[in-house]
Order: C-alpha cells, then sequence, then structure tokens
C-alpha cells in the first residue's frame, strides 16, 4: 500500500483495500511545538544559524514537491537561550500535518543542533493566487477553484463538497457555489432549504451549514421546477450568484460546475476568475474520453489543472472485503501521467458516500475520522498545495489611477 504522507507520519491500513493503492493518512494531533529536555550550557556557543536554515531549507513538502527553502517558509530562526526557536509558514492549510512538520523540523534540526531544544510553530497564511486574464476578481474571495468534469454521473458535486468540507477542517474559510443551474443538488447535500437573505437590496448573504458559506439556484427555484433557460441566460444567472452575494472572506471558493463542455462551461471558464481547476472521472474508457475534452477546454482558455480524481476507482464488498474493480483500474491514473497531470488521488465506489450525501450531511463532515474522510482530507491537502505554487496575485496591492479631464 502506498502511503500519502512522508516516513515518520503515523500511517493506518484500510483493512478491505489492503493490496490496492488506496490509503489515507490518519490525522495527527494538532501539536504546535515539540521540546527535548538536554540543555548543556556550552551548547548555543556551537549552535549555527547558517547550518541550521540549510538543514531546514532542504526539507521537502511531500504534498507538491517544494522545499521549504523554495516556499520561503522558515520565519523568524532564531537562537533563544539553548532553544533554536522558529515558525514554518505554509500557504494552505494543513491542521492536519503540523504535528509531523514539527516531527521532522526536529529531526533536520538534531545533527546541527545536537540536544538542544527545538521550539517550531507551524502556520498557514493563504493568499489569493493569480487567474486568467480579462477576469474581474470577485470581493471577499482569495481563490477560485472550479470542480469539473467531462461528463455527468461521475461522482462530481459529492467530491466537490466533500473537497470543501475537508479544505475547512484543515483550517480554511471555504465557500461552494453550486453552478449547475440544470441540476443543482448541493443544497441537499449540504442539508439546506430556504431563500437566501437579501442585503442592501443588492447582495444575497450565503446560507451556511457544516462551516460551508453556499449559494445556489437550488435555493432560488422550487424543488420540483425545471430551470428552461437557454445558455446566455443560464450564464448570465451564474454571474449574478457568484458576484451579487455578499461571500464573507473565503481562502477558497469550490465552484461545482455543471457536467460537459458546451457553451455555458466555456463561459463560465472565461467569465470565473479561476486560480485552477480540478477534473474528476471514472476509471472507465466513456468518462475518460470526456474528462480529456474537459481539460482540453481549459487549457484553451489557459485556466491552469491542479490535478484529475480518480472516482468510484474500486468498490469493496462490505461482507466478505472482496475488491472490485467496476469501472476499470486505473485508467484516471493512465490518463493522469499520460497528458502530464497530477494525480491527486483515488476514491472508492462506497454505499456510504451516497447516503451520507443523501442525508444533507456528507462523509467529511458526517464521520469525519473515518478512512473515506481521510482520503478527501488527502486529496484536499493536495489541491490546495498546488495553489500555494502558484504566482501570488497583487493586483489589490496597487492603487486604482483615475485620469479626469480636470487633470
Amino acid at each position: 500500500m502506498r502511503p500519502l504522507l512522508a516516513r515518520g507520519h503515523a500511517l493506518a491500513s484500510w483493512d478491505c483495500l489492503a493490496g490496492s493503492r488506496l490509503s489515507y493518512a490518519a490525522p495527527a494531533l494538532t501539536l504546535s511545538h515539540i521540546t527535548s529536555s538536554a540543555k548543556p550550557d556550552n551548547l548555543a556557543m556551537t549552535f549555527s544559524i547558517e547550518a541550521a536554515n540549510a538543514a531546514l531549507n532542504a526539507l521537502t513538502d511531500d504534498h507538491n514537491g517544494q522545499t521549504l527553502g523554495q516556499a520561503k517558509a522558515i520565519k523568524n530562526l532564531r537562537l533563544d537561550g539553548d532553544t533554536v526557536a522558529l515558525d514554518v509558514v505554509l500557504g494552505y492549510p494543513c491542521a492536519s500535518t503540523h504535528a509531523l512538520w514539527v516531527e521532522r523540523i526536529k529531526a533536520a534540526l538534531a545533527p546541527v543542533a545536537p540536544g538542544m531544544a527545538v521550539h517550531a510553530t507551524v502556520k498557514t497564511e493563504i493568499t489569493a493566487h493569480s487567474v486568467q486574464g480579462g477576469t474581474q476578481r470577485i470581493e471577499g474571495v482569495k481563490n477560485i477553484i472550479a470542480v469539473a468534469s467531462g461528463k455527468g454521473g461521475v461522482g462530481k458535486s459529492t467530491t466537490a463538497v466533500n473537497l470543501a468540507l475537508a479544505l475547512s477542517a484543515e483550517g480554511a474559510r471555504v465557500g461552494v457555489l453550486d453552478a449547475d443551474i440544470y441540476g443543482p443538488s448541493v443544497p441537499t447535500m449540504m442539508g439546506l432549504v430556504g431563500k437566501p437573505e437579501v442585503v442592501d437590496g443588492k447582495y444575497m448573504k450565503p446560507m451556511v451549514n457544516h462551516g460551508l458559506q453556499v449559494i445556489s439556484m437550488g435555493f432560488l427555484v422550487r424543488p420540483d421546477d425545471a430551470v428552461i433557460w437557454r445558455g446566455p441566460m443560464a450564464t448570465q444567472a451564474l454571474d449574478q450568484l457568484l458576484r451579487q452575494t455578499k461571500w464573507d472572506d473565503l481562502d477558497y471558493l469550490i465552484v461545482d460546475m455543471p457536467p460537459g463542455t458546451g457553451d455555458i462551461q466555456l463561459s463560465l471558464s472565461q467569465r470565473v476568475p479561476l486560480t485552477g481547476a480540478v477534473v474528476v472521472t471514472t476509471p472507465q474508457d466513456i468518462a475518460l474520453i470526456d474528462a480529456r475534452k474537459g481539460v482540453r477546454m481549459f487549457e484553451k482558455v489557459s485556466v491552469p489543472i491542479l490535478g484529475l480524481i480518480e472516482n468510484m476507482a474500486v468498490y469493496c464488498c462490505p461482507n466478505c472485503g472482496h475488491m472490485e474493480h467496476i469501472f476499470g483500474a486505473d485508467g484516471g491514473q493512465a490518463m493522469a501521467q499520460d497528458m502530464g497531470l497530477n494525480y491527486l488521488g483515488a476514491l472508492p465506489l462506497n454505499k456510504g458516500i451516497r447516503e451520507q450525501a443523501d442525508s444533507g450531511t456528507p462523509t467529511v463532515a458526517a464521520d469525519a475520522n473515518s478512512d473515506i474522510a481521510q482520503l478527501y482530507r488527502g486529496v484536499a491537502l493536495k489541491v490546495a498545495a498546488q495553489v500555494a505554487q502558484k504566482a501570488r496575485d497583487y493586483s489589490g496591492k496597487f492603487p486604482s489611477i483615475k485620469v479626469s479631464s480636470a487633470t
């Protein structure tokens, strides 16, 4: 079984998936520091800040392949008496890995600071990252991530809400925009009913449940009403949902895209300021054909592909533990390798995922410590780490310049 995280992290096995490539990393207890007790008087005299900095900068982040030096993550490295103190500032939420980072830091410093105490604090600073040209940023939102599929029926919406919940569980402020105008399912999955509150006669307040801010066309029409709109009308409605919602300081807005690669999807990709896109597929050939089209669409409008998620990768019988690749084996992984995409992970075909989504409490919220919830969190960590590698957006740092006839 291939672990999601590096050696030294507490790993747990999924009994009925033994022998498969699906695995998960058990959540580590949040720990702000580890301190050793040995404090000889002459330790500080032999300590070198330069050597410590070099050892720390060489550590690699397993979620995106960057070293801490490349990420410029080591801050305030200093000697406080006989204690080496530092901050590690990461660009994405990763509460479940804080203890692992502290353990790795202590191990890296051991050769250059033998016997000295180590006080390391892991922090997160999520910033806005660059988007495709010609789009206008959304107030109250730092990064927008599209979750898309080339066709329906691959579990895109279920994956989107669990991804959002996993990012929230790791410490981020997250929202979900249900962009499937014709078949909005997010209200049901999130256990939300009613209409959003209107603010200042112009803006809607997003509905909130399970810690997520949510907006959907499903809040504005009756559940049994069909939305019979042509492409331009649907696109305009989505634009209004996006820009006339009063988002409250989001680190990430997850957009559950409509399935397919038609006019609505293309217009959204061109008009929404996307930091990146995640493509969801099943392993079967029919789904992979359309998933490739989805990838090409985003490439044509200059939206970075953060990676591919292979959903319904394996079914595990709850009675006997037999595993069956109902939709084929490793199709998504092979596609990712062929197209040069990041393979974000595989998720199982599981009755509980469906039942929990139908009940209004998706898996990550319903059973946060379950094996499957940890799979979603592993995928979320990789997605957020990929976003952190993108160029930062500094457009908000510069003042606007207005030219009038009087000047």
